[in-house]
């Protein structure tokens, strides 16, 4: 029996300057075919508190936000198997060619890793050779148990990063 499950292609364009990489979709994402799109996962309501949008549950429009402020999504994991959601569940992994993508996007600067999962799997596989700061943020999953206020404060990063990007073009 198994369980493999495949992650989303990446959010991108050749404007992206910034790379926030997950591990790879829950039940929820997979189902809806939408990047977090568990209604208790934080990761919309951060981004759109921080760029002071109005939230919209139109996921074409939340791309466009990611769009307008050079973000760019993808996940670590191709693919695994996994039983649920839980990261702890992953196994048989095979990673997204994170170097190639970083390859033909150049304008990307900085990748920002959506929980300890992704950096790891990250570090782990990449780490010696992907020459861009990065950076591990607090996961925007329901089950990273630090308050709203906490993640949103460590996610502020993103941006401040993207405040000095658009002021240097």
């Amino acid at each position: 029996m198994s369980n493999r499950i495949s992650s989303f292609p990446p959010v991108i364009n050749k404007d992206s300057e910034i790379l926030i990489l997950g591990s790879i979709p829950g039940v929820k994402s997979l189902e809806m075919q939408e990047y977090y799109a568990h209604p208790q996962n934080k990761f919309w309501t951060i981004i759109f508190e921080l760029f002071n949008e109005d939230f919209t549950k139109d996921y074409q429009q939340k791309l466009q936000i990611l769009k307008k402020n050079k973000i760019a999504l993808w996940d670590v994991i191709d693919s695994c198997e996994r039983k649920g959601s839980l990261d702890s569940e992953i196994k048989n992994e095979t990673g997204n060619d994170i170097l190639k993508l970083l390859k033909d996007y150049p304008n990307l600067k900085i990748i920002f890793c959506n929980g300890q999962k992704s950096y790891k799997n990250l570090i782990k596989t990449f780490g010696k050779n992907i020459e861009i700061p990065i950076v591990a943020l607090p996961s925007t999953s329901p089950l990273h148990t630090i308050s709203f206020d906490k993640k949103l404060k460590v996610w502020q990063q993103i941006k401040d990063r993207t405040s000095s990007c658009l002021s240097e073009d």
